[in-house]
């Protein structure tokens, strides 16, 4: 089996199918299935299936085999055929009998909202680690439910497996194979993760950093650009980064201060891919800072908030020192909105990517912050220890210096971690020294 042997197909239409019942978590009422939809109308449209209408069902409870009512299944397929629509869409899990029991009930090919965010995933991965994480929740995911997606999902000819035909033997030959895959796949997980557990050793030891999390496409790869003056993918659709990415917030201190744009958070994210992804997301974990974007015009922004929380929760960050930047303040009407958002939540800033004041204030707000928190050391250096003067000057943010007749005092601010490293201990002012400072 070749990596790309079960890919959707996302030529054509797709209509969206949903439900309003109290017992359905994530759309028990009516406000927050329209919310739900219209994520989904975005994921689709980044998967570059067309959206067609929706459909939506009030139920007082779900129907096991189905979740919406047969009749009201029935009525959509034919009002969806009706505007051109191949494929129905469900805006919720679907275990593999409901698929296979809706598909055999409406005759058209049939998916779930985590098929469409895989898919997404699958497409849009860069690096080696976010190919490998994805494909194991992709085949994971796709595992039971191989019956139920064989004619939706192409098959490539001459790839392995296929020379048997398509029926119920050579599904369970294609089972045993992505079983052995997916292993494959864990194996060379771990030893990526060796490599990447010391590269991350090796940032820490040299560098500090702030990682942007949050919901997605709430402007954290614009923010990242306009905060480090770079040029990352920054594109107005749901996932368009996926890997993390490094860049240098200010080569200028000591240590270096680096920004990490992370991948964005979703509601009704599956659990499978929060598993398979952890990796990447960790990089969360290895930040000194936690900067929380929010897009404050989105009215479902504490929603947001909600559920970035809720995934920082499952990645175990706990005491991490955080701020939560309420972005895209360019699209509010009025100042109702952004002094709610400022009162209901500390350590909160308000900006917009196109204001240059807003960029510069939290800017300098990110670099205070690792500055204030770095240990001051007062130390008198002799001239003839020139290699030593050299080493501080690199290495160190010098506050203040004075020339003496025999050398130098300086006042240096500096991790207490980068100070050992320097071996500079024995250069500092002892409490009965007098200080110029």
């Amino acid at each position: 089996m070749n990596f790309d042997d079960y890919q959707l197909q996302t030529e054509g239409k797709a209509s969206l199918v949903s439900i309003v019942c109290e017992s359905f978590k994530g759309h028990q009422t009516e406000d927050q299935t329209q919310a739900s939809l219209k994520e989904l109308n975005e994921l689709l449209r980044t998967l570059g299936l067309e959206p067609g209408n929706e459909y939506v069902q009030n139920k007082k409870t779900p129907e096991a085999a189905t979740v919406l009512g047969s009749g009201k299944l029935g009525e959509i397929a034919d009002r969806a055929r009706s505007e051109g629509s191949t494929i129905l869409v469900f805006d919720f899990e679907l275990t593999a009998s409901q698929v296979r029991n809706i598909k055999a009930l409406t005759d058209m090919d049939v998916i779930d909202r985590n098929t469409v965010i895989l898919e997404i995933f699958a497409k849009h991965a860069q690096t080696a680690e976010a190919k490998i994480q994805i494909e194991i929740s992709r085949l994971e995911y796709l595992l039971p439910r191989l019956t139920s997606l064989w004619t939706h999902f192409s098959r490539q000819k001459g790839a392995i497996g296929v020379r048997g035909g398509e029926g119920e033997q050579q599904i369970e030959l294609d089972r045993r194979m992505i079983r052995k895959k997916i292993e494959s796949f864990k194996r060379q997980l771990k030893e990526v993760a060796k490599s990447r557990k010391e590269q991350k050793k090796k940032r820490k030891e040299k560098a500090v950093t702030a990682a942007l999390v949050g919901y997605t496409n709430a402007g954290k790869s614009t923010l990242m650009n306009k905060l480090c003056k770079v040029n990352i993918l920054a594109e107005d659709k749901l996932f368009a980064t996926l890997d993390s990415t490094y860049r240098m917030l200010n080569p200028d201190t000591k240590p270096p201060m680096i920004l990490i744009d992370t991948v964005g958070f979703i509601s009704n994210l599956p659990t499978s891919l929060i598993n398979g992804f952890k990796t990447t997301l960790e990089s969360a974990l290895e930040a000194d800072l936690l900067i929380i974007v929010v897009d404050v015009s989105d009215p479902q922004y504490k929603k947001h908030i909600e559920v970035t929380e809720q995934v920082l929760k499952e990645l175990n960050i706990k005491n991490k020192e955080k701020i939560i930047v309420f972005n895209k303040s360019d699209r509010l009407e009025g100042k109702f909105v952004s002094k709610l958002a400022l009162r209901s939540y500390k350590d909160s800033f308000l900006t917009s990517s196109h204001s240059e004041e807003d960029i510069s204030t939290l800017r300098n707000y990110i670099l205070n912050y690792f500055l204030e928190k770095q240990d001051h050391y007062d130390l008198f250096i002799p001239y003839e220890d020139a290699k030593v003067q050299s080493t501080v000057r690199a290495n160190t943010n010098i506050i203040n210096e004075h020339h003496h007749e025999n050398g130098i005092f300086y006042r240096i601010r500096i991790p207490v971690f980068i100070f050992n490293s320097l071996n500079l201990k024995e250069y500092l002012l002892s409490p009965d020294m007098p200080s110029p400072f």
